[in-house]
């Protein structure tokens, strides 16, 4: 299980919580595997009053679920669920590339097509975890560039929903299956073309959670 390593510049109750929140978004807790609070605390080396506030953020944001007695447990996604998200990143993430397309400098580009490289080497090596740690680095790279906040951060609350199904997909058909628009979104960010970016985007999202649909 890889687990982030700890900034001990933030407190530690966002130490824990940054730690607990990118094991579920990358997948090292699987849908429907539960953890205890107890057993957080062992893992992570931490207080149990950090892991417990953690828990409570990551539960109101939905990515976690309470079991009882303790347990808690990141949601298995049925196909109702797959489609509402389909349908929420499809009104969210392709305005955010829109976006995007209007400020991207060209530093900020090369640092995404750096960013798709690793992602290409990862697919190429068949290394999942770097995969989806690269994939997500290069979406939240493309949404700083957006410059709105507000629309980031439910993107942001929207990967935590379907990251650990999107890590299942993965075990399932491999890396070399999985494809993406990274390179014409980059196109179009050089372009400064933001229809094209969207189109990308668009593209990008309802092939990705196409294939999560398919896994159910």
């Amino acid at each position: 299980m890889n687990i982030t390593a700890a900034d001990p510049r933030l407190p530690a109750h966002e130490q824990v919580y940054r730690q607990l929140r990118d094991m579920i978004l990358f997948g090292d807790i699987e849908p429907g595997q539960a953890v205890t609070i107890q057993g957080l605390v062992t893992l992570l080396d931490a207080g149990m009053t950090p892991v417990r506030e953690a828990l409570r953020r990551l539960t109101a944001e939905g990515a976690l679920r309470s079991l009882g007695n303790r347990r808690i447990a990141v949601p298995v996604l049925d196909a109702a669920a797959v489609s509402e998200l389909t349908e929420a990143r499809l009104a969210i993430e392709p305005m955010l590339a829109s976006r995007a397309a209007g400020a991207a400098h060209p530093g900020a580009i090369a640092a995404l097509e750096d960013t798709d490289a690793r992602l290409d080497r990862a697919i190429a090596r068949g290394d999942i975890p770097l995969y989806l740690r690269e994939n997500h680095r290069f979406h939240a790279g493309l949404n700083a560039l957006a410059e709105a906040p507000i629309l980031t951060s439910l993107s942001e609350s929207l990967w935590l929903r379907f990251g650990p199904s999107l890590r299942v997909v993965c075990g399932r058909i491999g890396t070399a299956n999985l494809p993406d628009r990274h390179k014409d979104l980059t196109a179009a960010l050089r372009a400064g073309d933001a229809e094209a970016a969207e189109r990308a985007m668009r593209d990008d999202v309802a092939q990705g959670m196409a294939l999560i649909a398919q896994s159910l």
